[in-house]
């Protein structure tokens, strides 16, 4: 691989590394992506390789300016304070709070609820019912805070971090078919963030690791 090329270890399915994709495809930074498929051979965040980079075993991580950092949040935001352009995260303070607080909202209150690992903890025949029952709770919330936050985006009219958690956790109630009629606020804000380009390059159907049947 390229010397001093980011490398980020990432799922074309997972929506904690899309939200990565996102920011680095908006920052304009170049990088190697080494698959990690969290089913095949039993997940190979499990390998003894992967733990060695990540404790946690799970993805994205990124390996940047010679360090390895793990966590979608913390991702971005190093990536935010290192290459700052263009902005991810308000100069007003009021607005980068609601910006940290949406994004906390969906990466901690919604997504691992729905994650493959907690999954694995139910009963198979109640996954789904579980899944959706964890994105209606969250959805319900996060619509009510975007009527007050929302303008183009979802805080005022610049793409910021809340966007780039929004996007894939609506894919995910998606494949997990819910229906998002009752959050006119989520969807419409989806609708226009899936036309910019960051997030159709970065889209799950378009990754190296996306199996053919898949891909769009």
């Amino acid at each position: 691989m390229q010397a001093g090329k980011p490398i980020l270890y990432s799922y074309f399915r997972s929506s904690c590394s899309w939200r990565v994709r996102i920011a680095l495809a908006l920052k304009g930074i170049d990088y190697e992506t080494v698959p990690i498929n969290l089913i095949k051979d039993g997940g190979q965040q499990f390998s003894k390789d992967f733990q060695a980079l990540n404790p946690m075993k799970q993805v994205p991580a990124l390996k940047i300016d010679g360090i390895t950092i793990h966590q979608s949040l913390a991702i971005i935001e190093y990536l935010e304070e290192t290459r700052p352009t263009p902005r991810l995260l308000p100069q007003d303070p009021k607005k980068r709070a609601s910006v940290r607080m949406i994004s906390d909202l969906i990466a901690g209150g919604i997504q691992p609820l729905q994650n493959l690992s907690v999954l694995k903890q139910v009963e198979e025949k109640f996954q789904l019912t579980w899944a959706q029952n964890a994105i209606i709770s969250g959805f319900n919330a996060l619509e009510q805070i975007l009527q007050s936050t929302a303008g183009t985006y979802c805080v005022g009219d610049e793409v910021t971090m809340a966007d780039l958690c929004l996007v894939p956790q609506v894919a995910n109630a998606e494949r997990f078919k819910v229906d998002c009629t009752p959050y006119p606020t989520i969807s419409s804000i989806n609708k226009r963030l899936l036309v910019l380009e960051a997030f159709q390059v970065t889209h799950p159907c378009r990754q190296p690791d996306t199996p053919t049947e898949l891909r769009a």
